[in-house]
């Protein structure tokens, strides 16, 4: 296919005697022609830069698509802008099919230009390209029961068959392509019937009566992403659903041309979390990230957070141990910032009773090959429990970065959190308790953060975490009764 491509931008870069660049509608690269020209603005920024890193900045894309590419129907002529790094005009011509812009066609204008007879030559060559364009996101959605059956047959030999059957539908190149998994929850609709960039797409079932659970044989004890595909809800060597709390999901194998460039997994699931059937949350979700300022924004860049503090307490002391504990100690009784740390905490919702953070996707690492994929799809959807949980991941959040919530998800994977002690304080109930003790332990123990995180005074924080002791019988300055209670109100939110 990709061959197909080549072959028909440099078609029309004969027929208009110009080098050409094809992208898709998300604006990543896809081919493009030779460049043998000694014109030194034959190559500015924003070309140089697509062709070495494959696609567009968002802020280039929304510039050229105000000036109508996206619906309009033959060549637009785009003027140079150098203020943007755009040194020559452009032609663009849309790539189509039936009516649906699937891609663009790129052209460097000079005066007087193509020829109008050439032109309609080139739209010609254009309608086909829409045409193999169409067809390949058509083939990925079409191997939906392939797809899905490598996510959720279990160890064995029906992962080794499911394995098989995808990779003769896909073709030994494309099988062997590198590639990432992307999950979008939750999905309550069918499955797209097009994704510009995917391999494949299915919608995978959540537990319930309409999951379907492998019978494959049990992980080995620390195999490759065990605890992953624990943390997607399926038991070990079973179903890759998701659990209980997430429900049906939609997974997507994205082609990727580069394992240090996740833009086109990160552009799919962005597409998809604005055009699914949570989409308005979804965007309330991500303005939410972004207004708390502790978030990722969708393409995965950190945005500064002034809620997730690292500064260690200046002393960790118990109650009586007045030398430790005293005023301006780090321990609950008086403790400040240390220095250099920062005055906020995660404001988070309660364990137990909060809303979800709203519509979510995950996207694992990525690999080549197929054998990987239900690891792959392990690290997903564990990636987008968390980011729909804690909502300063999302609302599109890489397995890599999702920190003490991948081992989490493998907790949390079978059953909500029930340790006898912390079950008191995670009913709904104790909403605002469990809340005070999360941002507390957040806040490594340092009281006027907490209180500062939480807006109360610091007496009514010591009342509350005194009570939080007497239901819980943990005693909060025991480092093991912290870790204890901190992992099971984190564990909780992937039940939420």
């Amino acid at each position: 296919m990709k061959g197909d491509y080549q072959d028909l931008v440099d078609e029309i870069s004969t027929l208009l005697g110009a080098p050409a660049t094809l992208e898709n509608r998300d604006f990543r690269l896809i081919a493009f022609g030779a460049h043998d020209s000694d014109d030194d603005l034959a190559m500015d920024p924003v070309r140089t830069r697509s062709i070495l890193t494959r696609g567009s900045t968002a802020a280039v894309r929304s510039w050229f698509e105000g000036f109508g590419i996206a619906r309009a129907t033959g060549p637009v002529r785009i003027p140079a802008a150098p203020e943007a790094g755009v040194f020559r005009g452009r032609i663009c011509l849309p790539v189509r099919y039936r009516g649906i812009v699937q891609g663009y066609v790129w052209l460097l204008d000079r005066e007087p230009g193509p020829a109008p007879e050439a032109l309609a030559a080139a739209m010609e060559v254009a309608d086909r390209i829409g045409v193999l364009l169409a067809e390949e996101a058509k083939a990925g959605a079409d191997l939906s029961r392939e797809f899905l059956a490598v996510l959720t047959a279990g160890r064995g030999w029906q992962q080794d068959m499911a394995v098989s059957a995808l990779r003769a539908a896909l073709g030994p190149a494309a099988a062997d392509e590198l590639h990432t998994v992307v999950c979008v929850v939750p999905w309550t609709a069918e499955a797209p019937a097009t994704v510009p960039g995917a391999a494949a797409v299915c919608v995978v079932p959540g537990r319930g009566a309409d999951a379907g659970h492998g019978q494959g044989a049990p992980d080995s004890p620390g195999g490759a992403g065990s605890g992953a595909r624990d943390a997607a809800g399926g038991s070990p060597g079973g179903s890759g659903g998701l659990g209980p709390a997430m429900g049906r999901a939609l997974a997507v194998l994205v082609r990727l041309r580069s394992a240090d460039v996740l833009g086109p997994a990160e552009a799919v699931a962005t597409r998809l979390l604005g055009s699914g059937p949570g989409a308005g949350a979804a965007a309330r979700t991500a303005a939410g990230a972004a207004a708390a300022g502790g978030g990722r924004t969708a393409a995965g860049a950190a945005v500064p957070a002034a809620a997730a503090g690292t500064a260690r307490t200046a002393a960790a002391g118990r109650p009586g141990n007045a030398s430790a504990a005293g005023p301006g100690a780090g321990g609950r009784a008086g403790g400040t910032p240390a220095a250099g740390g920062r005055t906020g905490a995660a404001v988070a919702l309660a364990p137990g009773g909060g809303a979800p953070g709203g519509p979510a996707a995950g996207i694992a690492e990525p690999g080549r090959g197929l054998g990987g994929l239900a690891d792959a799809w392990a690290q997903a959807s564990a990636a987008a429990r968390a980011a729909a949980a804690q909502p300063r991941l999302g609302p599109v959040a890489r397995w890599s970065a999702i920190g003490p919530y991948r081992m989490l998800s493998a907790l949390a994977s079978a059953a909500p959190a029930d340790d006898p002690a912390a079950r008191p304080l995670l009913g709904p109930a104790q909403r605002e308790l469990a809340r005070t003790a999360e941002v507390y332990l957040d806040c490594a123990g340092q009281a006027g953060r907490a209180a500062a995180a939480l807006g109360i005074h610091r007496q009514t924080l010591y009342y509350r975490l005194a009570r939080v002791e007497q239901l819980t019988g943990l005693d909060l300055d025991e480092g093991e009764d912290r870790l204890l209670l901190h992992m099971a109100l984190k564990t909780a939110r992937l039940h939420t």
